[in-house]
């Protein structure tokens, strides 16, 4: 007997309309993510806003770039979720970010030949409303998602989007490959337009988390009431500092994340850049990509089932073992063809990884202070984005060689296995019910 829709829909994590809307999130933003950071802005910038830079230095400030981007959200996430529980105000925190990422993903549009400056300068904001939204986006799964539930809706998030980030970019390739057809003057152009193409798919596709996904309420202390969101976002983050061993599997877990996300972040955001340096064409390299967006949704669909058989914390373990493989094979890298083939490889485990880890973590966190701990997580998402890109740029800069700068992430991994060998999930879902438990019975407010 065929599987019943809804009987299928449950299996995915997609059986109820506010997890439908939560996941159609991970739709609107990933088209940021594939065309502005993987495929497009990165060779867009370094043969045209770069043009005119010596040999190598379009890559080097590229990386640059994105290391400053993600260091500033990172530093705020943490206080902002904090003060989004105090207010109950996550949506709102998610609109605002969302606002500006769109804003500045449009005004990538004005980007011209030599523009590398301007170009960095808009990159930046863009990426800090894309990561800030992030935080709050993420921070609503605990209060959507039942525990045996949380790893396939978040892995349905991650194959969701694999499909709408993987549309668009199908037809900016398009516009890109045959700009005539379509009634474009030029590649530049096709290229242009489709950096604004993302803005306005990242707004529309946004609409049903606004519309569909409850606000979690507010809780707020005693000693709080009457206090500035953000000195009460302040005051919360530092004593949750202070207070790690209550929480010790969670940090222990985010230190492990903060190394082999530092790793698949840096993979993401300088393969297409470095495939260009070594002289890879933009119609293989951007076709790789689109075909790790289609390979993945099926692959992310099956990593949500197979945590359910082997466990969450070994299906990660499964996905560093192979990325480790994948620095190997990318340091022996010559031909289009090896970008092919790794990128089959990356699209059987980039969005497992990415959506297992951050269902664990969900699993691990109080709920009434999900914000707060996803803005920990989000550092962890940032500083994939810091260390590893400009560790790649210094040794591009040293060696001129970008072979070593692919090599060197094997470390990332390497010391992730190890960390996350000494997390006990269960011991930190144990901490996590008690601090739900005891913001209970302290609580001064519940709206």
């Amino acid at each position: 007997m065929s599987e019943s829709p809804r009987s299928l829909l449950a299996r995915l994590g997609l059986d109820r309309r506010e997890l439908r809307a939560w996941a159609m999130y991970d739709w609107a933003n990933s088209a940021f993510a594939t065309t502005v950071m993987a495929a497009v802005l990165p060779v867009y910038y370094q043969q045209v806003a770069g043009s005119g830079l010596p040999p190598g230095q379009a890559l080097t400030y590229w990386g640059y770039t994105t290391s400053l981007a993600l260091l500033l959200i990172a530093v705020a996430s943490p206080v902002l979720g904090a003060a989004a529980d105090f207010l109950g105000a996550k949506k709102r925190f998610l609109a605002g970010f969302v606002g500006l990422g769109v804003t500045f993903t449009a005004a990538l549009w004005w980007v011209r030949e030599g523009d590398w400056l301007y170009a960095s300068a808009v990159f930046i904001l863009g990426n800090i409303g894309f990561a800030g939204a992030n935080v709050f986006y993420e921070s609503l799964l605990p209060h959507i998602a039942d525990h045996d539930e949380i790893d396939r809706v978040s892995t349905a998030g991650y194959a969701i989007g694999y499909v709408g980030g993987g549309l668009l970019l199908a037809l900016n390739l398009a516009w890109i490959l045959s700009p005539g057809t379509f009634g474009i003057p030029d590649t530049a152009t096709a290229s242009r337009l489709s950096l604004l193409s993302v803005s306005v798919w990242w707004l529309v596709f946004s609409v049903p988390v606004f519309r569909r996904v409850p606000e979690p309420p507010a809780h707020a202390w005693r000693a709080e009431a009457g206090q500035n969101p953000i000195r009460v976002g302040f005051q919360r983050v530092v004593g949750t500092l202070a207070e790690v061993r209550r929480f010790r599997q969670v940090f222990v877990f985010l230190i492990a994340f903060w190394c082999y996300n530092d790793g698949i972040g840096t993979i993401i955001k300088m393969a297409t850049i470095y495939g260009a340096d070594i002289g890879i064409g933009q119609t293989h390299l951007i076709g790789a990509l689109l075909l790790v967006q289609f390979l993945g949704i099926p692959f992310t669909f099956a990593y949500g089932m197979l945590a359910g058989r082997i466990g969450t914390k070994r299906g990660i373990y499964l996905a560093l073992v192979a990325y480790t493989g994948i620095c190997v094979l990318g340091f022996f890298m010559r031909s289009a063809w090896h970008f092919w083939a790794l990128a089959i490889l990356v699209s059987m485990v980039q969005g497992g990884s990415q959506a297992l880890s951050r269902s664990l973590f969900a699993s691990m966190i109080p709920r009434d202070r999900s914000s707060e701990f996803f803005g920990f997580f989000s550092v962890g998402e940032k500083f994939a984005g810091i260390m590893g890109p400009l560790l790649f740029a210094l040794i591009n800069q040293v060696s001129g060689q970008s072979r070593y700068s692919i090599a060197s992430l094997i470390v990332f991994f390497v010391i992730g296995m190890i960390l996350l060998g000494r997390v006990d999930v269960d011991e930190g879902r144990r901490a996590a019910r008690a601090e739900d438990e005891r913001l209970a019975r302290g609580l001064l407010v519940t709206h």
